[in-house]
């Protein structure tokens, strides 16, 4: 019996690369297309030292469609998991033409080219930042998606509608995965978070400020309407996401979604506050984080944490691993780097 064969592009970034790992342990052949603007092709060799598998890989830059386009005429692809795309919400309002280019011309191109080639299963790494600042704590797949606080929310709504456009008229059928704060590293510390240059998201700011790289971690704002002043967020270890990825692709394999395109939720239920986070941090790994309350940064939210009823119940999904371990993780990881 034929492998299925799964594109996963950005498949060498944070959560594409422990999607990879978790892909090859169900036995799925994996082709990973990466450009490595933000991440090192060393972690191909991370990959194969968890799975002894080494995937193939091609480093591509998806804005090049004419790249794209020959790509799917020399694989016989199956289904794709779409990782690639930029990031950061801070640098998003900075470089807002940036994150346009990179996350929409790319989905377009991609989605061009399976409809061409018949390819009909499409998971889409979408975001919690869709739905705003919610009216209504904790966030289910109901809630409104409001006007986006960032660039970077704005193009994974556009993407979720160019999606939606494209499964009414083609054979199609997608799902997109709403993340809230993925964190943490493989057990095995072969993989892990690898921010290239000054890290946008928290977690790598605390490891890396706790190992002494960085002075100081910037806490922004602590007058925010929340117990401890500080932003609340989901944070959900990112070997329970890279696990959702391959349930719901196959949900779509075995034909059982219930619509063209779904959308889930992924988080714990659990909101956790800047400094629940800092101080989780120093108790599972017993040592003290330098940190400083500053202004509050331009595009973010308050307070998101999920409702996870839907894919608990509809994907059989659920998150395992606590933020204390998957802060120790992330800390065991920061260790390994040089």
């Amino acid at each position: 019996m034929k492998k299925n064969k799964i594109l996963v592009t950005g498949g060498l970034g944070f959560i594409g690369s422990h999607t990879v790992v978790e892909l090859q342990n169900k036995g799925f052949d994996v082709v990973i297309i990466d450009d490595l603007s933000n991440t090192k092709i060393e972690v191909l060799d991370g990959i194969t030292a968890i799975t002894n598998i080494r995937p193939e890989f091609v480093q591509m830059d998806l804005k090049k469609k004419e790249d794209v386009v020959s790509f799917f005429k020399h694989h016989d692809i199956d289904g794709v998991i779409h990782f690639a795309a930029s990031k950061a919400v801070g640098e998003s309002v900075e470089q807002p033409l940036k994150y346009y280019e990179n996350n929409i011309s790319t989905l377009v191109y991609l989605l061009q080219s399976m409809t061409e080639n018949k390819v009909p299963h499409l998971i889409f790494s979408s975001s919690c930042t869709v739905y705003g600042q919610a009216d209504e704590l904790p966030i289910t797949e109901n809630a409104p998606v409001k006007k986006a606080e960032s660039p970077y929310g704005n193009t994974k709504q556009i993407g979720e509608e160019i999606i939606q456009d494209v499964t009414k008229v083609e054979n199609l059928n997608a799902i997109a995965l709403r993340y809230f704060n993925p964190i943490g590293a493989h057990d095995s510390v072969h993989i892990g978070e690898l921010p290239l240059g000054v890290p946008q998201n928290l977690i790598p700011f605390v490891t890396q400020t706790a190992a002494g790289i960085r002075e100081e971690l910037s806490v922004f704002g602590d007058d925010y309407p929340t117990p401890d002043g500080t932003a609340v967020r989901d944070y959900i270890h990112v070997v329970d996401l890279a696990k959702a990825h391959i349930v719901a692709l196959q949900r779509l394999l075995q034909g059982k979604n219930k619509s063209k395109m779904e959308y889930f939720n992924l988080g714990t239920g659990t909101g956790s506050s800047v400094l629940d986070v800092i101080h989780a941090f120093e108790k599972a790994n017993q040592m003290d984080v330098n940190y400083k309350i500053v202004a509050r940064r331009e595009g973010d939210i308050t307070a998101a944490y999920a409702n996870t009823t839907l894919a608990n119940e509809e994907l059989g999904w659920k998150a395992d691993l606590g933020l204390e371990e998957a802060l120790y993780s992330a800390w065991q990881w920061q260790l390994k780097q040089k």
